[in-house]
């Protein structure tokens, strides 16, 4: 492992961050994502402009991202090995978003049970992009799901992914860079060219995770339908990681997903996405079901291979 952590250790304080997500949630107030982005809005200010934007795009990600991630990893070289455990599990634990999806998601369930269309409708605008002024029931559901299943590998897996590959700093580093694209990363003018940076970096980084998340994703549901989504429905999606992620979440969950949306008042008419019924909003918390079970899966793999180490080293 790049992190230096021996399984046992990597499953330990994986299990450790999950739990302070779980246990604590996002910190209300000084949350050090918050300070980040105002960092990453004046960086951007300073420098999106012209000439040459994707090379200033590029240097902008770097100031972004690069001194935090090295300086965690310096101080945890430096720290002694109980102070470096504190703070790999601490990065995960401010880097996963676990509750938070909770949180953000299910509220958006409970109105639609109880028909109050006006208070998912704002719940829903937290969460997506999309125009929900005047969204239904079916859409508010089909935008909930979709973004359980996509925020999941965001949120979640992107960031265990990289913990297990370089431990807290890896952590970081995903989480920062995945917050940069959702800043930068769009194909307007503002951004197309600065961004573009921030958008290929995060689709690297993601490549792996989000096909690791779709296999999860399939293995807990309908796994032949969630696979023959993938297969079929992912490269008619424009980014190359939520493609595989929804289709195979979709999929899965036996939901016909995608289609129309409404954004900055056009509609929209995206691909298909998985198989069968219109989303409900009782699927919303199906739909978090799958996020939790597919952790439990990682952080079961994760003892499995500590179990294995240790047999293998004690033989």
């Amino acid at each position: 492992m790049l992190s230096g952590l021996s399984c046992p250790w990597l499953a330990l304080l994986m299990a450790a961050g999950i739990a302070l997500d779980l246990l604590l949630g996002e910190a209300r107030r000084w949350h050090p994502l918050v300070g980040f982005g105002n960092l990453a809005k004046r960086i951007e200010g300073a420098l999106n402009r012209a000439p040459a934007l994707r090379l200033r795009g590029l240097l902008a990600w770097a100031l972004a991202v690069l001194p935090g991630v090295a300086l965690a990893t310096w101080i945890i070289q430096l720290a002694p090995w109980w102070l470096a455990c504190l703070l790999h599990a601490g990065l995960l634990y401010f880097c996963i978003g676990l509750r938070s999806l909770r949180e953000h998601a299910i509220p958006i369930a409970l109105a639609l049970a109880r028909g109050d269309l006006a208070s998912a409708r704002i719940l829903t605008s937290y969460i997506v992009s999309r125009d929900t002024r005047e969204a239904g029931e079916a859409d508010l559901a089909k935008a909930g799901v979709e973004s359980l299943l996509e925020n999941g590998n965001d949120a979640v897996f992107g960031t265990l992914f990289w913990f297990a590959v370089a431990g807290g700093p890896g952590a970081l580093l995903f989480r920062l860079s995945n917050t940069l694209d959702a800043m930068w990363g769009y194909r307007n003018e503002r951004f197309f060219y600065f961004g573009w940076a921030a958008a290929r970096i995060d689709d690297a980084l993601n490549w792996a995770p989000a096909r690791l998340t779709a296999f999860s994703y399939a293995w807990l549901g309908d796994h032949r339908r969630a696979l023959a989504c993938w297969k079929e429905q992912a490269p008619a999606w424009s980014s190359p990681n939520a493609g595989p992620v929804m289709a195979a979440g979709a999929g899965a969950l036996g939901l016909a997903l995608g289609g129309a949306a409404i954004y900055d008042g056009e509609v929209e008419h995206r691909p298909p996405l998985g198989r069968g019924a219109p989303a409900q909003g009782a699927d919303i918390v199906r739909a978090w079901r799958l996020v939790a079970m597919s952790t439990a899966l990682w952080l079961a793999a994760a003892w499995a291979l500590a179990a294995i180490s240790f047999g293998v080293f004690h033989a």
